[in-house]
């Protein structure tokens, strides 16, 4: 990726970032308009290994990241092999300090799981750093003469997170000193690369405008920091959240199928907003999807366009277009035995299901019962009033008797039994050995 040299391209990020509501603090972004300007700038944003996966949160700082870069500036994409080891303050109580060996095997994983977001070729290539390289062999009196000498407690304990874990239960000194390590990495990376402006979500504002000053202070230099919104749901929630947990952006700990069907669900009031945040079309498209979504909701123009975009964007088109299968064929509108075994199991463990033994299975189970089994119905008359109204499906193939059974030739993927209530409700019975 070459460079853009037009001054007004280099700059027009930030328009396009505040049109997309993805400014939520900034130092100030008329010095940074005007070093934009003149020059491409260099940039960080850090990601820390404290899971063996980036999630959703991570993917809006990597995607706003890569806005900088199509606009010709220069990435720095920071794994922190180092502050990782630490784990920046929780509001609710103290980390679990992770091996090192473990977290160094997290920091080889999220280096694969970003690099496919940016180019490291070219004028303004990319650049992948750990913040281990320059913290490994620093010594404890030299970090506190060079570095710790320029922060006030008084300040930090005014961090809204130390805050409350002051009030409540306590925060270890380990945890109290992060802010010094990751300003300690934003005057590392000024020295090494140019680097002048700091990226990351709002909770991290702290620690941004403490590693800003702190290079005020040694070196005399004003740079920058910008940070994007916390993104809630209805409920106040936040987004990337699900029932069953976390949204990760690893397939062995959220399948593809249900990445796509987390934002084709995502609720129509804020399926606008995260377009703007999360998509590259352009502003054209993305306000005809938004009013789209506003005159016909039920057609979720948005969240298929999300669901399609995003799930291309981390887990490839061909896995995207076997979820998209998958779904329709779950819903009626596709063949369920033309689902590869993998892809079927995938689907089905995203919704609600039970067990039953290949025991009972030969002996012929009512699908009445399944249904109260499975969660799809509250008892066997409400199943009975399902299959006599026309409501009950059994892969795809409505149920006209509220006597029939099921056995083992019903079985898809070798081991499962989908259900459906009418159009949206599915749930499914998996088939296990007899112990």
């Amino acid at each position: 990726m070459s460079a853009v040299t037009d001054p007004t391209k280099r700059t027009a990020v930030l328009d396009d970032l505040l049109w997309r509501g993805l400014v939520a603090n900034s130092t100030d972004l008329g010095e940074l308009r005007a070093e934009a300007e003149a020059r491409p700038i260099t940039l960080y944003c850090g990601f820390d290994p404290t899971a063996p996966s980036l999630h959703l949160g991570n993917l809006l700082q990597i995607l706003t990241v890569r806005r900088f870069q199509l606009a010709g500036h220069r990435p720095l994409v920071l794994v922190g092999g180092a502050t990782g080891l630490i784990g920046d303050p929780k509001m609710t109580g103290e980390r679990s300090l992770n091996p090192g060996e473990l977290v160094g095997e997290w920091v080889a994983r999220i280096h694969q799981q970003i690099e496919p977001f940016f180019d490291f070729e070219g004028d303004n290539a990319a650049r992948m750093v750990d913040n281990y390289d320059w913290t490994k062999d620093l010594s404890t009196l030299d970090f506190l003469r060079e570095i710790g000498k320029h922060f006030s407690v008084n300040r930090m304990l005014d961090r809204e997170a130390v805050a409350a874990r002051l009030a409540g239960p306590g925060i270890s000194y380990t945890e109290f000193s992060y802010q010094l390590l990751q300003s300690h990495d934003y005057l590392q990376l000024f020295d090494r690369y140019g680097c002048s402006l700091q990226t990351g979500g709002s909770d991290q504002w702290g620690n941004i405008t403490a590693g800003v000053d702190l290079i005020r202070r040694v070196k005399a230099v004003r740079v920058h920091g910008l940070t994007t919104p916390l993104v809630t749901k209805s409920d106040g929630t936040k987004f990337g959240k699900t029932e069953s947990g976390t949204v990760w952006l690893d397939p062995t700990l959220t399948t593809p199928y249900a990445f796509f069907q987390f934002w084709l669900n995502v609720e129509d009031d804020l399926a606008p907003e995260l377009l703007r945040m999360f998509s590259f079309r352009q502003r054209a498209e993305i306000e005809g999807l938004e009013a789209a979504t506003r005159e016909r909701p039920q057609e979720r123009a948005a969240q298929r366009a999300l669901a399609e975009e995003i799930t291309d964007l981390v887990h490839g088109s061909q896995e995207r277009e076997r979820a998209q299968a998958a779904g329709q064929a779950l819903f009626g509108r596709g063949e369920l035995a033309e689902l590869d075994h993998a892809m079927l199991d995938a689907a089905l463990r995203e919704t609600p299901h039970t067990q039953v033994t290949r025991a009972e299975l030969g002996a012929g189970l009512p699908v009445a019962e399944l249904f109260v089994r499975c969660g799809l119905v509250t008892s066997n008359g409400a199943a009975r009033r399902t299959i006599n109204e026309g409501g009950a499906y059994l892969a795809n193939v409505r149920v006209l008797d509220e006597a029939a059974t099921v056995g083992p030739d019903d079985l898809l993927g070798e081991r499962w039994l989908v259900l459906r209530r009418g159009r949206r409700h599915i749930g499914a019975i998996e088939v296990v050995p007899t112990p």
